[in-house]
């Protein structure tokens, strides 16, 4: 199917669709890295060269060979200790205390269906959808054992690489630092891809050479961060939009991580994604495993929106799972922006009133609604609805907001904790702090020890309580603060800790995702703190980010969609002013901004005029006749919104029942006197077929679309926005 060893050559191919991934085991055991990129069918090794390089060592097994050295071959899995002095995927303490590990080749198995990983997140498909890969590694003086996985989805052109340590060793020791994914380039002139940013303006862009030297990635505060997205595209120099070979690597994980790319003394590139190596010291006893997260790789030759497209299917077919992987997703508000904490169970039902009036389908009651919660000081912990603020059970105000034909959602936040609480007086060893330290305060909470399974279990059952006593069909998970002062009283080795922390945190979800099928989790971590493809394996939407400005949101949500599909971006309409940025932007172009997304509102309907809300109207019917498009088509991004005037994106869908649909979606980002006109170029259509655009009836040629563009008008006022949907005829 997917995956080929070959006994003559001792090599293992990895194929898809249009990729080949490639590795060998030489004459001493070694794994080597030959080759991944465009699809062949050759034998990579001639690819390897061998001289002598001063300074690189020679392991003890090639004798008076100086030409050959771990220092200079590409590696599958680089370890430290074996005369490999470029950065390492995996560095091990023994019990005898030494550093050194040495992993040969010992065997492998091949079989249909992907891999599962115990109690962490991964890629799933079916055994005709996908195949596995193990090979067996030793260290032949400690015993240590390492399980490279490797699965294969050929249909997709995705491959996903995790790694399985077993300690059958005579002591205990440490895993001091483990790589999911390494990729070894022999030659190549890069650009690296991250995505830096900050709350509330998160996953912008960052191109830059790869230069001789180490560039890293990371977050260490206990999640995946606003800092930076644990995903990053490795692009030859050239590569554009649509043309160009670029390799991703995305991290299913929500835990701190980091990524390192680095070019070596001889020009050679290395790219390495998984866990944090600081303040992670993972103790293994013997017999004891450890799984680490799994990384999704792809490739393409055609530049990076396919590379992008190839995520995004993965994660939206092969990651997301429920009810709500196919559905479209309710259009929703939410009372946050409407109320903060200000608001009582008859002000909820009159936000539901008026979301009714315009058909929206579901209110979300926000923050406050438990516990003593009138601000951000007190209250976390206390999973009890306050209901003298409610004037009633909850059961009772969800049956009224049911009545009126809108579903019922609610906001939580189970993983902190309020120094002014029940929870925190009766349990303050729950909470992560340093004996005889004051902690770090953030938002004036701390962090419940979800390495502690009693403390899981306490929040979950206190969750589920809540979410019995009537027909919620909506949870917003957030997660406001990052970790500090790590330190749980029940382990003496603290450098697991935060690991065990995230394995909590999906213990619960998994929980919560088994108990209550139906229901829609939303994830949240101050907006896109917590973007990532491990949150999304439970929540298949998450909020993209706490600023809801229109026209931040343009690059917020352009760099995001490097790696992840619009069905799982949070986006919302919001009030003008902006609260966040007191911006105004005409309506109808935050409504287009917040269609590339699951699509809702986060504002006052009771405080807008009569026309807003009829545009509201139609908004919705607008978004739900195009949401097949939006959710499943192939996305591709047309502009740079960092770079140029315009910005420019569009789905593109073919669907075997309905015909073929193109949304072509613009915001003007300037205006000028005497202004000139944009052409916006589409992508992905057929060159000879005709599209018929629906509001204008115009007839066009894919060809002319594609490769004469389409002129935008000229109109006075800012931030201008146009949506084109075009049917293929």
């Amino acid at each position: 199917m997917g995956i080929i060893y070959c006994e003559k050559d001792r090599t293992f191919t990895l194929q898809t669709k249009n990729t080949t991934y490639q590795m060998q085991v030489d004459r001493y055991g070694f794994l080597l890295h030959l080759y991944y990129g465009k699809k062949t069918d050759t034998c990579m090794d001639y690819l390897l060269t061998y001289y002598d390089r001063g300074f690189s060592g020679n392991p003890y097994d090639a004798g008076e060979d100086r030409t050959y050295s771990m220092d200079t071959l590409p590696q599958e899995f680089p370890c430290y200790g074996n005369g490999d002095f470029r950065s390492t995927a995996f560095a091990v303490e023994n019990a005898d205390g030494s550093m050194s590990c040495d992993l040969r080749y010992k065997s492998h198995t091949i079989r249909d269906g992907k891999y599962n990983l115990e109690g962490l997140p991964a890629v799933y498909a079916s055994d005709k959808e996908a195949q596995t890969l193990e090979i067996l590694m030793e260290d032949p003086v400690t015993g240590v054992k390492v399980v490279l996985l490797y699965g294969v989805l050929p249909a997709q052109d995705i491959i996903t690489r995790s790694v399985c340590v077993k300690n059958e060793s005579s002591g205990k020791i440490y895993l001091n630092k483990i790589e999911s994914a390494s990729l070894d380039f022999l030659y190549g002139d890069y650009e690296l891809l991250t995505f830096y940013g900050r709350h509330a303006m998160e996953r912008n862009v960052q191109r830059v050479p790869v230069v001789h030297g180490t560039q890293k990635i990371g977050s260490v505060r206990g999640t995946s961060s606003h800092q930076y997205n644990p995903m990053m595209i490795l692009a030859e120099k050239e590569t554009t939009e649509d043309k160009g070979n670029c390799y991703a690597m995305s991290f299913v994980y929500s835990g701190c991580f980091q990524g390192e790319v680095l070019k070596d003394q001889l020009n050679q590139t290395r790219m390495m994604l998984g866990l944090q190596e600081e303040a992670f010291r993972y103790p293994l006893e013997t017999g004891e495993m450890f799984q680490a997260p799994e990384v999704i790789l792809s490739y393409s030759s055609e530049g990076m929106n396919r590379l992008s497209q190839n995520l995004h299917h993965c994660i939206r077919q092969h990651i997301c799972r429920g009810k709500y992987k196919e559905e479209i997703r309710p259009i929703l508000i939410n009372s946050w922006e409407a109320a903060y904490f200000d608001f009582t169970g008859d002000t909820i039902y009159e936000l539901a009133k008026a979301a009714k009036e315009v058909n929206i389908d579901m209110l979300v009651m926000d923050d406050g609604w438990f516990g003593k919660r009138d601000d951000d000081n007190s209250g976390l912990g206390d999973w009890f609805v306050n209901e003298k603020k409610l004037g009633g059970t909850l059961g009772n105000l969800i049956k009224r907001i049911n009545d009126l034909g809108v579903k019922f959602g609610i906001w939580i936040e189970p993983e902190m904790v309020s120094e002014d609480s029940d929870l925190y007086r009766k349990h303050p060893d729950w909470a992560l702090t340093v004996p005889g330290r004051n902690p770090v305060r953030s938002r004036n909470q701390l962090v419940l020890d979800f390495s502690r399974k009693e403390v899981v279990d306490a929040i979950y059952d206190q969750i589920c309580k809540v979410l019995d006593q009537g027909n919620i069909e909506y949870v917003k998970w957030d997660m406001n603060r990052s970790l500090m002062d790590v330190y749980s009283s029940v382990t003496r080795d603290q450098g697991r800790v935060l690991h065990d922390y995230v394995l909590g945190l999906y213990d619960f979800l998994e929980r919560l995702v088994q108990r209550y099928p139906n229901l829609l989790i939303e994830g949240c971590s101050g907006g896109g703190g917590r973007f990532d493809a491990g949150m999304m394996y439970y929540t298949p939407q998450i909020w993209c980010s706490d600023n809801t400005d229109a026209i931040d949101r343009l690059r917020i949500q352009y760099g995001t969609s490097f790696g992840y599909p619009v069905s799982v971006v949070g986006s919302h309409v919001s009030a003008v002013p902006n609260h966040q940025t007191g911006r105004k932007t005409p309506l109808h172009t935050r409504g287009v901004v917040a269609m590339s997304g699951t699509f809702g509102y986060e504002l006052n309907l009771m405080k807008l005029s009569e026309d807003e809300k009829q545009e509201i109207r139609e908004q919705i019917a607008e978004y739900k006749s195009y949401a097949p498009i939006i959710q499943n088509g192939l996305y591709y991004r047309l502009s740079n919104p960092t770079t140029e005037e315009t910005c420019a994106w569009e789905f593109v869908h073919t669907d075997e029942k309905e015909q073929s649909k193109v949304l072509l979606n613009i915001v003007m980002q300037v205006i000028h006197g005497n202004m000139t006109v944009n052409y916006v170029k589409l992508q992905g259509l057929e060159e000879t077929a005709v599209y018929r655009e629906e509001k204008s009836g115009k007839r066009y040629t894919g060809a002319a679309l594609m490769y004469g563009g389409m002129p935008l008008p000229i109109e006075p006022g800012e931030y201008q926005a146009y949506q084109y949907c075009f049917v293929k005829e």
